[in-house]
């Protein structure tokens, strides 16, 4: 089964880029979903972005949408979030998570539903602050 390791997190100025990067072992994401979803004490996981490895489809939260990009490597072992042009509230614990069946896909990237079959890394902080 997939396991999923976050990096690339850290404290930002306003206005700054950070690149994420969510790492697989035990399997290559070839025919996984992975999304980054966003949580801040209090509240429920927020989707960020999503991109469907079966077909390279990408999906993005209004609220990020023209300052956010997901990517995966060619050898389908790491997806990468770009964030650019970073505010505030962008700070949080980022987490990517994976899923495999293709309702589960629509749910988590259609949707952006935190829905039980997700695979979810350990996360990585991203403080945004000046």
């Amino acid at each position: 089964q997939v396991q999923l390791m976050e990096s690339g997190g850290g404290s930002v100025q306003p206005g700054g880029s950070l690149r994420l990067s969510c790492a697989a072992s035990g399997s290559t994401l070839d025919y996984y979903a992975i999304a980054w979803f966003r949580q801040t004490p209090g509240k429920e996981r927020e989707g960020v972005s999503c991109i469907n490895n079966n077909n390279g489809q990408t999906y993005y939260a209004e609220s990020v949408t023209g300052r956010v990009t997901i990517s995966t490597d060619n050898a389908k072992t790491t997806v990468y979030l770009q964030m650019d042009s970073l505010k505030p509230e962008a700070t949080a614990v980022y987490y990517c998570g994976a899923v495999h069946a293709a309702l589960s896909i629509k749910d988590m990237c259609a949707r952006f539903r935190n829905v039980d079959t997700i695979k979810w890394g350990k996360g990585t902080p991203v403080p945004v602050s000046s």
